[in-house]
């Protein structure tokens, strides 16, 4: 399925009058108050934020899965999804494959199809925290860390495997997270699996092109419970720096312990031009996998002041990879990825309001009221009408939910591919 330019202008013609009302409004206000509203809408229509493939079906908990029907069965079908996302939002130009989940069949198909959409191909993702079919060893006890030699070289084998296939396709980097870990005392060797675990990050860097980064992702704790030898941001940035300069920490926002401060490990890490990527969801108690923005908007744009005062300001760090990494298992799929991205544009686009020199000269004279008052106004300012005016801009809809309802997208999906199909991957 994919979606015409009739259908989007169509789906606009109800809202256009109100859009248009909201935004003068707004842009005459920024405009008084020093902004450049032209620029900030070119920011905001030029951040693309990748949809992982595994994030396109129905969702799920340890204890059930419950379908959403219509899910896509096929990779052709995946991109197909990111394809109507994008066309709503124009804010999800590229998506990110897992494998083995995701291997094409027909790599120049895929490639055409992508390009027909409008989509590039985002950050490959390897799987080492389950076992494979016809697999010979397992990853019971661990993969990069494991104490075994042969254990550790099968997934030594297969990131190198998932680098050639994303190299194939034009992605330019490789996303590595380790479900490695212990669930009691004295099961592992910390020092030896850290080691191990460093060791094999140093053979896949080997393999890496000459143009792409490894993303070491970080987790403190799921789905091993008393250690995870990837626990920390230190623990990554430690490894990126061992493996080399094309190696950068990735930062997902469940990956942190109730209350750490996020936005503090990202400034630290684009200061010293090591982080790499980012993955966005949202969570009240741990790795819930959320819709962005959900539960802690402010923690979320609190996050993105940092980002956008270190693209301003760390020209060490390289450009990032943004994804969302979100679960879904009692929303529509697709419905759930558009909100997310609504929730990331307006963080971004608040942050973007922000007067970084205003709160620098406050920070120097520990003027603490006025910091929080910069920081509070920009948060309060109803920044919808710039995300809606970055989207027509670009062709897209004023308000991608309605459409996608006003549309039957859902049911049209369900015509096509039945109620019985079922996403690959988790």
């Amino acid at each position: 399925m994919k979606l015409t330019a009739d259908q989007i202008q169509d789906s606009n013609k109800k809202n256009l009058d109100s859009h248009n009302e909201n935004f003068d409004f707004l842009s005459n206000r920024l405009t008084k108050n020093g902004y450049n509203v032209e620029a900030i809408l070119s920011k905001l229509a030029d951040f693309q934020v990748a949809i992982p493939s595994w994030a396109l079906g129905a969702g799920g908990t340890r204890f059930g899965r419950f379908s959403y029907f219509g899910e896509p069965s096929t990779l052709e079908q995946k991109l197909e999804d990111v394809g109507l996302i994008h066309a709503l939002t124009q804010t999800a130009g590229a998506v990110s494959l897992h494998i083995p989940w995701d291997v094409p069949q027909d790599y120049a198909a895929i490639k055409e199809l992508a390009s027909s959409l409008d989509i590039k191909f985002d950050a490959v993702n390897s799987n080492t925290f389950q076992d494979q079919k016809n697999a010979k060893e397992s990853y019971k006890h661990g993969s990069l860390s494991n104490t075994s030699e042969a254990v550790r070289q099968q997934a030594i084998e297969h990131n190198l495997d998932v680098i050639n296939i994303g190299n194939k396709l034009g992605s330019k980097s490789l996303t590595v997270w380790l479900a490695d870990g212990s669930c009691f005392p004295g099961q592992s060797n910390f020092q030896t699996a850290l080691q191990n675990t460093q060791d094999s990050l140093k053979e896949i860097y080997k393999g890496l092109p000459s143009d792409w980064k490894m993303l070491i992702e970080y987790k403190p704790f799921e789905p091993n419970f008393y250690s995870t030898v990837i626990q920390d941001w230190g623990t990554s940035y430690m490894l990126a720096k061992e493996c080399g300069e094309k190696a950068f920490s990735l930062v997902d926002l469940g990956h942190h312990l109730p209350n750490s401060n996020i936005e503090q490990i990202v400034s630290i890490l684009m200061l010293k031009g090591k982080l790499g990527g980012f993955h966005f969801n949202d969570s009240k108690y741990g790795d819930d996998d959320l819709t962005a923005g959900s539960i802690k908007p402010y923690s979320l744009f609190l996050i993105f002041n940092e980002l956008v005062y270190g693209m301003q300001n760390n020209p060490q760090n390289p450009d990032l990879a943004w994804m969302i990494d979100a679960s879904h298992n009692i929303k529509d799929p697709l419905e759930d990825l558009i909100q997310s991205l609504e929730a990331i544009q307006e963080a971004f686009a608040k942050a973007l309001l922000v007067d970084q020199a205003l709160l620098k000269a406050a920070q120097i004279d520990n003027d603490v009221v006025k910091c929080q008052e910069i920081l509070q106004n920009a948060f309060r300012t109803d920044v919808r009408p710039l995300l809606e005016k970055a989207r027509l801009n670009r062709g897209g809809c004023i308000s991608p939910i309605n459409a996608y309802r006003s549309l039957d997208l859902r049911n049209q999906l369900i015509q096509e591919r039945g109620k019985n199909s079922v996403a690959t991957g988790l």
